[in-house]
C-alpha cells in the first residue's frame, strides 16, 4: 500500500506539467494550420465554420461524424492500451486489417446463426489481431529490440498480406478488389435507419469505460502503469517487466484487431483494399493528445472524426482542399512527437520510456 501511494503521488505530480505541454503542442499545431490556410488565401474561420457544418450540422452529419469517430476511438483505445505499459504499438494499422479481414472470412465462409456469427467473426478478429503482434512483442521483451520499428514494418506486410488474399484468393467474381459480402447474420446492429452508424460505437465506449476503470481500480492496472511510468520501481516491487510487457502489447493488438472486424462488420460488409486508411495512426494520435487516458481518448477522437467528417464539405464551401486537414493532422503529429522528446530528455532518472 506503501508503495502504492507514493507511486500515485510521483505519477500525478507531473500530470498537470504534461498536460499543459500537450495542450501547448495541439494549440501550436492549429495555428500553423491556421497560417497555411490563410497562404492559400482562405479565411481559417471560413474553413473552421465549414468544418462545423459538416461534422454536426444535421442529424445525419452528427451520425457521420460517429460513424468516423468509431474506429478511431477503438483504435486509440489499443494504443492507450500499450502506452501505459510504456510501450509504443505503432503497428495498429495493420492489426485493423488483419481483424478486418478475419471478421469478413468468417462472415463470408460460414452461415450460423445471428447472434452467434457476429460473436465468431469478432473473436477471430481480436485474435488475428493479437497473433500479429506477438512476433514485435517477443523480440521486444526477449531481445530489447525497439517495438516501434518492428510494429510499423509490420503494417506494411499486413497490408499487401490482405491484398493478396483479397486479389487472389477471395475476389468476388466480376467485382472490385474485394471479397464476398458477408452474411447478413453476421451484421453489427445500426443506431438509426438513415445512418451506417452501429452498435460498434457503444463497443468503444464502453471498452473506454472498462480500460479506465481496469487501470485505476484493479492491481493488475496499477502494475501495467507502474512498468509503463518505473519499471526499475516496478522490479523493485516484484512486478515482472517482460511479463506484463509482453501480454500488454498481446492486448493491445487484439483491441487493434477488434476495431478491424468493427469495422467489416458495421460498415463495410465485406473487405476491400484500403477499407480502412488512417484509422490506426489517427487512434494512436488521439491517444497521444489524451495523454494515454482511456476517457480523454474519447474526446479526441471525436475531434479526429469531426476533422474526416466535415472535411467533405471543404471542397464544396470553399476553395481549400480536403487535404489541408491532411496537413493539420501531420502537424499535430509532429507537435505532439516533440512535446513527448522533450518530456523524454527532461527525465532525468534515466528509466522512464514514456510518461502517461
Amino acid at each position: 500500500m506503501t508503495n502504492r501511494l507514493l507511486f500515485r503521488g510521483l505519477f500525478s505530480k507531473g500530470l498537470g506539467r504534461t498536460l499543459a505541454g500537450q495542450a501547448l503542442a495541439f494549440a501550436i499545431a492549429l495555428a500553423l494550420g491556421a497560417v497555411i490556410i490563410l497562404m492559400i488565401d482562405e479565411s481559417p474561420v471560413a474553413v473552421l465554420m465549414t468544418l462545423m457544418r459538416g461534422a454536426f450540422g444535421d442529424a445525419e452529419k452528427i451520425a457521420g461524424t460517429l460513424l468516423q469517430t468509431t474506429p478511431i476511438l477503438i483504435c486509440g483505445i489499443a494504443a492507450c492500451i500499450a502506452l501505459r505499459g510504456g510501450m509504443f504499438n505503432v503497428g495498429i494499422e495493420g492489426q485493423l486489417f488483419l481483424g478486418g479481414f478475419a471478421a469478413a472470412w468468417v462472415g463470408f465462409a460460414f452461415a450460423l446463426p445471428p447472434v452467434l456469427h457476429v460473436l465468431a467473426a469478432m473473436t477471430l478478429a481480436v485474435v488475428a489481431g493479437a497473433l500479429w503482434i506477438a512476433i514485435p512483442a517477443f523480440f521486444r521483451v526477449r531481445f530489447g529490440t525497439n517495438e516501434v520499428v518492428s510494429t510499423i514494418l509490420a503494417n506494411y506486410i499486413a497490408t499487401l498480406l490482405t491484398s493478396y488474399f483479397t486479389i487472389f484468393l477471395f475476389k468476388r467474381p466480376g467485382g472490385w478488389s474485394e471479397t464476398p459480402p458477408i452474411l447478413t447474420s453476421a451484421y453489427l446492429p445500426e443506431l438509426f435507419s438513415f445512418s451506417r452508424l452501429n452498435i460498434g460505437l457503444l463497443i468503444g465506449l464502453a471498452l473506454a469505460v472498462g480500460v479506465a476503470a481496469f487501470f485505476r481500480w484493479t492491481s493488475a492496472g496499477y502494475a501495467v502503469t507502474m512498468v509503463g511510468s518505473a519499471p526499475k520501481f516496478a522490479e523493485y516491487g516484484g512486478v515482472s517487466v517482460r511479463r506484463v510487457g509482453f501480454g500488454v502489447l498481446l492486448v493491445s493488438g487484439a483491441v487493434g484487431g477488434l476495431a478491424g472486424g468493427v469495422e467489416t462488420l458495421g460498415v463495410h460488409h465485406r473487405f476491400m483494399e484500403g477499407f480502412a486508411p488512417g484509422f490506426g495512426f489517427d487512434g494512436l494520435i488521439a491517444a497521444l493528445l489524451a495523454n494515454g487516458s482511456p476517457i480523454g481518448t474519447i474526446f479526441t477522437a471525436l475531434f479526429f472524426g469531426a476533422l474526416r467528417a466535415g472535411s467533405l464539405l471543404l471542397e464544396v464551401d470553399t476553395t481549400a482542399s480536403r487535404e489541408i486537414i491532411t496537413v493539420i493532422q501531420a502537424l499535430i503529429i509532429l507537435a505532439v512527437s516533440a512535446d513527448l522528446m522533450m518530456r523524454r530528455r527532461g527525465d532525468r532518472t534515466g528509466e522512464r520510456r514514456w510518461k502517461f
